[in-house]
């Protein structure tokens, strides 16, 4: 509990010095970290970075981090390249394929234990889960103890947080595999859903199933949040260059600051990104996204633009930083549920390249 205090008092403390410094190093007047990631000739380094799923706004700031000359201004010439099924990052990283990479910090942990990948995670961007699971009020789903026996369907890759909040009320339901649809639940086949915020949810509402006929259930409000999005690397990367990371860090916050700022510019990025990968464009769905990332990424008491609504105020209060108490929660729920069998301490897991106490 002592470092946890720990932590929470530099970050409070350095908040703002953390912001001014973040303005000066994309600026490229911060000096030593620029210079190092250029190395000796001044040339860029060149470096591939790979997000976990396709073109959309929940990439936005790394988009606008290029579009905008901040990773160039850091030293860096970034190819962003497309993810999605086929190209799990995990695996371009422990390949070599990628220098940097995406994934959910409960990924990054079975990949390491058991693929026996060295992930480091030097920046957690999502620091709020937005895993929901979704049920019609007329199903009498009211609470999680409600859900005895009932069919609600999961994403096995993401069930360890719905298994845990059935654990912790003691009951069970008929967990039933989940496509890359809600057409099951929109049909009747199943009492409950599971949707992602930013995505699925919104794809549900607009198909004219109204927020006010729904019940929400947020892990986070039951203390199961689980982090989403983090930025990966080996950590040989990290021991060899760390330099060069904090520079990619800096440059992708900043560009998530620019993107909040700037949300029409960033979309305009986003549906580029998805026309050239010949993927629908919905500026609307992506509007929609786009401003849930803000909320999940610089989380409030409430939230903004929706009926859903936060649990409270999170603990960690300086965006890329990873709570030691999440970090806690995850692990303790990947062995309970045998996903992993061990995990590195929270200090070797993540390295803070933010600012130095």
């Amino acid at each position: 509990m002592g470092q946890i205090r720990q932590i929470s008092q530099i970050a409070a403390r350095w908040r703002w010095a953390l912001a001014a410094a973040l303005l000066l190093a994309v600026a490229g007047t911060a000096g030593a970290a620029d210079a190092q990631a250029t190395g000796a000739t001044g040339a860029a380094r060149r470096i591939v970075f790979l997000p976990q799923w396709v073109p959309q706004a929940q990439f936005a700031g790394y988009y606008m981090a290029q579009a905008k000359g901040l990773y160039a201004a850091s030293g860096l010439d970034v190819e962003i390249r497309r993810g999605g099924q086929d190209q799990p990052p995990s695996a371009a990283l422990e390949q070599g394929t990628a220098d940097f990479a995406t994934m959910f910090l409960a990924t990054a942990l079975e990949r390491r234990n058991k693929g026996g990948i060295p992930l480091v995670n030097i920046a957690q961007i999502v620091q709020r889960s937005s895993l929901l699971l979704v049920a019609r009020k007329s199903s009498g789903l009211a609470s999680p103890a409600d859900f005895n026996g009932r069919k609600v369907s999961v994403w096995p890759e993401f069930e360890v947080q719905t298994k845990a909040l059935f654990r912790k009320f003691n009951v069970t339901p008929r967990l039933i595999p989940q496509g890359a649809t809600l057409n099951l639940f929109l049909r009747g086949g199943v009492d409950a859903a599971s949707a992602m915020w930013y995505n699925e949810y919104h794809t549900l509402i607009n198909t004219g199933v109204e927020e006010k006929e729904l019940t929400v259930f947020r892990y986070d409000a039951f203390d199961l949040n689980f982090p989403e999005d983090g930025i990966y690397c080996r950590d040989e990367t990290l021991r060899r260059d760390p330099a060069l990371c904090r520079a990619f860090v800096v440059a992708s916050l900043e560009g998530w600051r620019q993107a909040f700022a700037q949300p029409e510019a960033a979309l305009d990025l986003v549906m580029k990104e998805r026309t050239a990968a010949n993927l629908p464009a919905t500026r609307i769905h992506q509007r929609w996204m786009l401003d849930r990332m803000h909320d999940i990424i610089l989380p409030s008491a409430t939230g903004t633009g929706s009926s859903i609504r936060m649990a409270g105020e999170l603990k960690t209060p300086v965006m890329g930083m990873l709570s030691a108490d999440d970090y806690a929660v995850v692990v303790c729920e990947l062995k309970t549920c045998g996903i992993i069998t061990d995990a590195p301490e929270y200090g070797k897991f993540y390295e803070n390249l933010l600012f130095t106490p």
